[in-house]
């Protein structure tokens, strides 16, 4: 099976399984999806949801933030972690946008990536979710670790990569919510910490599952 028909098989599993593919960042505004985003780097996005209605209750416009002290920012996305290269990286990011940019979340790549902060995963994501651009593939830690066990990519951890190898095999106008769906997957079943093979939708295509998945499903006691 060619692994255009392999990927094309798992976008339709997983939207049996996930109907919703929505992000799970809480925003209202394109620049505050930018910006929880930026925040959520070495952090759950959990925690920043808890951390951006007051974040952007304090600070409601673009303009309130490129007026805002870093420092005062940094207090309050301190849980968030890494909290003073943050900080500036949001209220630089508000004055270049309002700059450069009309107020607006740029839709095109490299204007994307001029920002500060702003890597091609925060890019992708911001492309598919705010314009709806074909072709958005997030290679945050969920995708590279499931597209490598399914065997949608070499099993490379470069992000760069895999984001590569996925545009070749998933349909353009399914990447941004497939990506989505990775992270509702590799939360509750294809864990970083184990593959939990008894209990995936996904095993008649997965190459993890040919292997070590197999003989551990067997022993949970799993009809592999």
């Amino acid at each position: 099976m060619k692994k255009e028909q392999k990927a094309a098989l798992i976008v339709d599993a997983l939207k049996q399984v996930y109907p919703d593919a929505l992000c799970s960042l809480q925003y209202q505004k394109d620049y505050e999806l930018l910006f929880a985003v930026r925040l959520s780097a070495q952090c759950t996005d959990a925690r920043v949801n808890m951390v951006t209605p007051n974040l952007f209750s304090r600070y409601p416009t673009l303009e309130a933030f490129a007026e805002a002290d870093p420092a005062e920012v940094g207090e309050v996305i301190r849980s968030c972690g890494f909290f003073n290269t943050k900080s500036k990286d949001l209220v630089l990011c508000a004055q270049m946008l309002l700059r450069d940019c009309g107020g607006k979340v740029p839709r095109e790549m490299d204007d994307l990536l001029k920002l500060p902060g702003i890597g091609r995963k925060t890019a992708n994501l911001v492309r598919g979710d705010i314009y709806s651009e074909p072709g958005s593939v997030v290679a945050d830690t969920h995708c590279i670790r499931i597209a490598g066990r399914l065997g949608l990519t070499d099993g490379t951890k470069d992000p760069a990569k895999v984001e590569t190898q996925l545009r070749k095999v998933l349909p353009p106008e399914e990447s941004n919510d497939f990506c989505h769906r990775l992270v509702l997957f590799g939360r509750d079943t294809c864990t970083a910490r184990v593959a939990h093979c008894e209990t995936c939708p996904l095993t008649e295509w997965c190459d993890h599952f040919r292997t070590a998945g197999r003989s551990d499903a067997k022993k949970k006691g799993v009809k592999a």
